[in-house]
């Protein structure tokens, strides 16, 4: 009996992979393509043995234990165990003629050789799998809670649901199946803007759980900026009161101890940035007195910008009351962040901002440079930074390469500094790493999520353009033009895939590299958008930072790479985080088939 149009019309909506089963003819169903046994784990471990090529299922009791225990991993084995109970996942194409060995596994037994290792950089988060054959027991070992919770994952995403007979329903993993697995770099973060937008807790926290399960390990907090103010400080609490969108858009202090800790349950540091001297127009409810050029129209006619985009002002670096409530903002932000890296800045310091106020065009008048300026306002709080509150600084490059203020080496230790790039590619990270200074890589080229949606300012007459754009023109509207984003176009996953961070580095420059940051700037995102914005584009970057990008034969792996992404973002949506398609469905069902060359 024929199938009545309102059965597949609900058979589409709700299991589109069983409608199209469906709707072909019994007779002319060719025969489902043979997958190989593969292992899919994201991003793709070191090293892996897997000679018998066979499963074995996993118990209905199956429960973790640590040895020694720790309260580092108390919540990991909790989550790991809860999802490992309760994952269906069926793979979009699942292995055919696979076989069935062994006894289920009941017990995922961890040893860690130094539990009371702290979270924090360059931590060790190596470690061992194991699922030898014919043992109810599987083990991960590591010299860390931090590298057990990474195995932990690995140990999750080897799990899936067969539905043979065999398994008695359960889900199934690899039986003799060695795993031998490090990061390349130790830093793998994520930058989230939360100043243009704001996001509530719930979609930071979602937001760490799916870094966690992308071995991601620095969730960078860009906290504040010219736009909004949201973090509530106990020093200084009219920064938020007057700085933030609403009282509904602030994070207390029970918010920010939450992520954190939360964060740490999974092995990601959280690095605050309270971005200064510039950016800082946000600042200026409370304390109109300490900022130049606030509230101001940001584009005046016929004279210079005062800021990179809308919405104005800077730190004066001349007033003293500046860096008695500087002071007070980074003391309650590190007795709040345990993390000992914090982030001040310091990028896209504008001069025509600071010559908005009268001393300082004085100052000027006298002899003085912006140059100056910013030397007066890093060498009154990076000592603060470093030595009262025993801080790591992090800037961006600005402060360094910025073209037109910028402050010599002699203010920047590098033995208490860190840089982190954004402008010019490789070439600018060669410049931080060659002058001695490590180096957190966050080239906009490759790493800025956010690029390609075009632009944001209103009232632009560049759109009202309606015959075709003429020869010899900057494209704008046309195919290939910017469409009004600065750093267009889009950073598509296979871009951010291919970059290598360490690229045109001498060895000795290469060791100077922490690893790399994705960045989502959040002019055009808020929570509606997070997840497709950073899902799975951040999983590139995930894979190439733990892993590289590069197969044994030491080509670059990313047409591999597009069959097991597409088979991890779809686990990863069945894990509730809604990442964005990378290609139609057709795609992975017909494996390289839409490849551009075979």
């Amino acid at each position: 009996m024929a199938a009545s149009p309102y059965f597949l019309l609900l058979l589409f909506l709700f299991h589109p992979l069983a409608a199209l089963a469906s709707l072909a003819p019994a007779r002319s169903q060719a025969p489902p393509p043979r997958v190989p046994q593969k292992v899919q784990v994201w991003p793709k471990p070191v090293s892996i043995s897997w000679p018998l090529a066979a499963y074995t299922p996993i118990s209905p009791s199956f429960s973790i234990r640590a040895s020694p225990s720790h309260p580092s991993l108390r919540h990991a084995i909790a989550h790991y165990t809860r999802l490992i109970r309760t994952e269906r996942h069926a793979p979009i194409m699942a292995p055919v003629n696979y076989t069935i060995v062994g006894v289920p596994i009941r017990l995922l037994a961890l040893s860690v050789s130094d539990p009371d290792v702290p979270l924090g950089p360059g931590v060790d988060e190596s470690y061992t799998l194991s699922v030898p054959p014919n043992s109810s027991s599987a083990d991960i070992s590591s010299a860390t809670p931090w590298g057990a919770i990474r195995g932990l994952e690995t140990f999750s995403q080897l799990a899936w649901s067969s539905g043979a007979a065999a398994a008695g329903g359960q889900p199934i993993v690899p039986s003799d199946i060695q795993i031998s697995d490090h990061p390349l770099f130790t830093h793998r973060g994520i930058l989230l803007d939360t100043a243009r937008n704001y996001y509530p807790v719930r979609d930071i926290l979602r937001t760490i759980r799916a870094m966690a399960a992308n071995k991601l390990n620095v969730f960078h907090w860009h906290i504040t900026d010219s736009q909004s103010f949201p973090i509530v400080l106990p020093s200084v609490p009219n920064l938020a009161n007057f700085g933030s969108y609403s009282p509904a858009m602030r994070y207390t202090d029970q918010d920010v101890r939450r992520i954190v800790r939360f964060a740490e349950a999974f092995g990601i540091r959280v690095i605050p940035e309270i971005d200064m001297p510039g950016h800082a127009g946000s600042w200026a409810g409370a304390y109109p007195e300490i900022v130049t050029c606030a509230n101001k129209f940001w584009a005046p006619t016929a004279k210079p910008a005062l800021a990179a985009e809308p919405c104005t002002g800077q730190l004066n670096p001349l007033n003293p009351k500046t860096y008695r409530v500087a002071q007070d903002v980074l003391r309650d932000l590190a007795a709040l962040f345990p993390d000992p890296y914090l982030h001040a800045g310091a990028d896209e310091v504008n001069t025509a901002c600071w010559e908005d106020d009268p001393v300082v065009r004085g100052f000027l008048a006298d002899g003085g440079s912006h140059d100056r300026l910013l030397e007066l306002f890093l060498n009154a709080t990076r000592p603060f930074l470093v030595h009262e509150l025993n801080r790591t600084s992090v800037y961006w490059e600005d402060v360094l390469l910025g073209p037109k203020v910028s402050v010599g080496q002699t203010v920047l230790p590098h033995d208490t500094t860190v840089l982190q790039t954004w402008n010019n590619g490789a070439e600018n990270t060669k410049r931080i790493v060659a002058a001695g200074y490590r180096a957190i890589v966050s080239s906009a080229s490759y790493y800025y999520l956010d690029c390609g949606h075009g632009g944001w300012v209103g009232n632009d007459s560049r759109y009202d353009v309606q015959e075709k754009e003429h020869d010899g023109m900057p494209l704008f509207n046309d195919p290939g033009g910017t469409g009004g984003s600065w750093c267009a176009p889009f950073k598509t996953w296979q871009r951010i895939y291919d970059y290598d961070i360490l690229h045109g580095l001498t060895e000795d420059e290469a060791r100077r590299v922490l690893g790399g940051e994705v960045a989502l700037w959040s002019e055009q995102s808020d929570a509606t958008v997070l997840d497709g914005r950073l899902w799975p584009r951040a999983s590139a970057a995930a894979e190439t930072l733990w892993s590289g990008n590069k197969g044994s034969n030491g080509r670059k792996r990313y047409a591999n790479a597009t069959v097991r992404l597409n088979e991890w973002r779809h686990r990863m949506v069945a894990r509730g985080i809604r990442a964005e398609p990378i290609q139609p469905l057709w795609c992975p069902m017909h494996p390289r088939m839409c490849h551009l060359s075979q």
